[in-house]
């Protein structure tokens, strides 16, 4: 039964989880920090605060609070967020339930590029340590690029061949990955753990690049609410309202894209996002974008800190890919969601 969509209760709700779960996260892992004394260290560096606040910890434990486990929580938020935001842009672009940020070969593209960084050793002078997602989210981009380029017939992309594309594109790009880790036994290890998912290399700089990209992404995408509604409807209903069907498609692909990219080139391929994510909120609230963008965002960046934490402390001190976290919550969950579901999506 779909809850009553209102969007200006249910997102306060939202974000008061969000909250408290990130709350709780940023206190979890190998190392014994109690609630108090990390949110004291967290206090102690915002201005105007910290005057009120007695140092009383080792540079050890304010180390592994504010310079490790802060970013990452706030990475894997923002990561969550732009995984479930891409998922409902695509389901709702390509009018397809069963659709997530990876269908169109963005994560293959930006895991092909990120192992190609680590087998070869590539550091690009002016970015430093930032080589790894930089050319990982332009391998993503030049992929997304390529599906569009392949979809295009007689100057017009039809949602059948935009996804075969997508398919095609993704089966051969997992071939050259392939190859890739085959001809690697040094890094093999470490390409596979970034391709499980990862957020162990989270630091504030990957917080600085990712934050105002996706940011800037998620508001323009809600400027395209009124357009994916119309495109619910199908191709010939949306062109009678007004809107530009092959436009607004190709801008909504890119949007979801970069975000997709963004996210996938700090994080690895983390799956189930955003499918699971923006699957329950529809199955919840129903299938109106105004309410299914907004809480897709929020959703995904609760989801995906959770997992995290999960991941950081239910082998302590081992730490297990976040991907096989979300893949175990998301992949139960989207079947018992399936089955209970009696009616369309759309």
């Amino acid at each position: 039964m779909k809850i009553k969509h209102n969007l200006w209760v249910w997102l306060p709700v939202f974000f008061l989880i969000l909250i408290l779960v990130m709350s709780i996260s940023v206190t979890l892992g190998a190392a014994n920090i109690n609630w108090q004394l990390a949110w004291q260290i967290i206090f102690s560096k915002i201005p105007g605060i910290s005057t009120f606040i007695e140092e009383s910890w080792s540079s050890s434990n304010e180390t592994i609070v504010w310079d490790i486990r802060l970013p990452r929580v706030l990475l894997g938020a923002a990561v969550g967020a732009a995984l479930a935001l891409a998922g409902a842009i695509y389901q709702g672009v390509l009018r397809n339930p069963l659709a997530d940020p990876f269908i169109l070969g963005v994560s293959s593209g930006a895991s092909f590029g990120a192992a190609l960084v680590f087998v070869f050793g590539l550091q690009i002078v002016l970015l430093g340590r930032f080589t790894l997602p930089a050319v990982a989210f332009l391998f993503g981009f030049l992929s997304l690029l390529i599906v569009y380029f392949l979809s295009r017939v007689n100057q017009k992309v039809r949602l059948e061949t935009i996804i075969l594309a997508g398919v095609v594109v993704q089966s051969f790009i997992g071939a050259c990955l392939s190859l890739v880790l085959a001809l690697s036994n040094e890094h093999l290890q470490t390409i596979v753990f970034w391709m499980m998912g990862s957020l162990a290399l989270t630091d504030w700089g990957y917080n600085q690049i990712i934050f105002p990209i996706i940011l800037i992404v998620s508001i323009v995408s809600l400027f395209f609410i009124k357009e994916l509604n119309m495109l619910g409807l199908g191709e010939e209903a949306a062109h009678h309202s007004g809107v530009s069907v092959q436009r607004t498609r190709f801008l909504l692909l890119i949007l979801a894209s970069i975000i997709t990219g963004a996210a996938v080139s700090v994080s690895g391929a983390i799956g189930f996002v955003g499918l699971v994510v923006p699957h329950i909120i529809r199955l919840m609230f129903g299938a109106d974008y105004r309410v299914i963008l907004p809480l897709s965002i929020v959703g995904g960046a609760i989801f995906l800190v959770g997992a995290d934490a999960v991941a950081r402390t239910i082998m302590a001190p081992r730490e297990l890919p976040l991907g096989v976290i979300t893949a175990f919550l998301g992949a139960p969950f989207f079947g018992y969601l399936l089955r209970r579901a009696k009616r369309g999506y759309f």
